[in-house]
């Protein structure tokens, strides 16, 4: 089997942060997130990370980025395009809103040949997440066999605003259902939900994606299929902003038989940056676990 490669999903808008948050420095020495997660996975085992980005970035994340972690680690690029989409659908005028983490993925199809992580650039997961995701993809995963890293819902929200994130149960150590909620913030300690105007209690424990998934290169003759299909009734619905996500091809997967996805756990506590609100506390953080000896001061020495 071929050794797993590190996919990270680098293309966003960064809408509600105000800027290209996959790249803005959060360490002393101006390190994202990004390079913080790419330096974990390379203490894992990983030797190659796939950034898919927009191609007019490339250069950004050439200066930001990847010329310095090429010191450790096979960079590649691959490319979300807006006009990457089946034949006979037409892009509505005025659109700038990708399609979503489905199309993302699909994007590295023609760079990834074997087993792989893929996870989102402004997420920090901790170091554990990394290794544990890189023992299955090593001794476990099969075309019909993936892996979802989950957190719990209280460990993942932000004090600055909701949050989306994939609701998840499980059964007998594997995902059986899996819905993406929008809308979902911490009130008064704990997890709620808007729906109909009102906040619904959501477990603080409740099992949730954060995009962290173990696939093989099947999943993107899977997710073409449903990308394919949804493109048409999205566009009907919501033409300037339909898209379509991970969470939501993976559920669909799930429940049509077509794979299992074995739900690993993590120790260590999600991070991130949503909001321009939350780098404070980020780089804190970060900060702190530099003088703790987790990390380097600089990273690739």
């Amino acid at each position: 089997m071929k050794k797993p490669v590190l996919v990270i999903l680098a293309a966003g808008m960064g809408s509600r942060y105000g800027g290209m948050k996959q790249i803005d420095g959060v360490g002393s020495h101006g390190e994202p997130i990004i390079e913080f997660s790419i330096f974990d996975a390379h203490e894992a085992g990983f030797e190659k990370v796939v950034l898919i980005i927009r191609r007019e970035h490339e250069e950004l994340f050439r200066k930001a980025l990847t010329d310095r972690i090429s010191k450790g680690m096979e960079v590649a690029f691959a490319y979300q395009d807006m006009t990457d989409i089946p034949e006979g659908i037409e892009i509505p005028e005025g659109r700038v809103k990708p399609w979503g983490t489905t199309h993302a993925l699909l994007a590295c199809r023609d760079v990834v040949d074997g087993p792989f992580a893929i996870i989102n650039a402004d997420d920090f997961y901790g170091k554990d997440a990394y290794k544990v995701i890189y023992k299955f993809l090593s001794e476990e995963v099969s075309d019909d066999n993936y892996a979802m890293v989950g957190y719990k819902c209280t460990n993942t929200l932000t004090d600055n605003g909701t949050v989306t994130r994939g609701v998840c149960e499980t059964e007998d150590g594997c995902l059986s259902h899996i819905v993406e909620i929008q809308k979902i913030a911490r009130k008064d300690g704990h997890a709620v939900y808007e729906k109909d105007g009102e906040w619904v209690p959501l477990d603080d424990d409740t099992l949730v994606s954060m995009n962290f998934w173990g696939f093989t290169p099947k999943i993107f003759e899977e997710c073409q299929g449903l990308f394919a299909d949804f493109l048409p009734k999205g566009l009907a619905e919501n033409p300037m902003k339909c898209e379509h996500v991970i969470p939501t091809a993976v559920g669909q997967l799930v429940a049509d038989g077509v794979c299992k996805v074995k739900v690993l756990s993590s120790k260590d506590r999600w991070f991130g940056v949503t909001y321009q609100e939350d780098k404070p506390e980020v780089v804190a953080r970060i900060q702190a676990m530099k003088d703790e000896g987790v990390y380097p001061d600089i990273l690739w020495e």
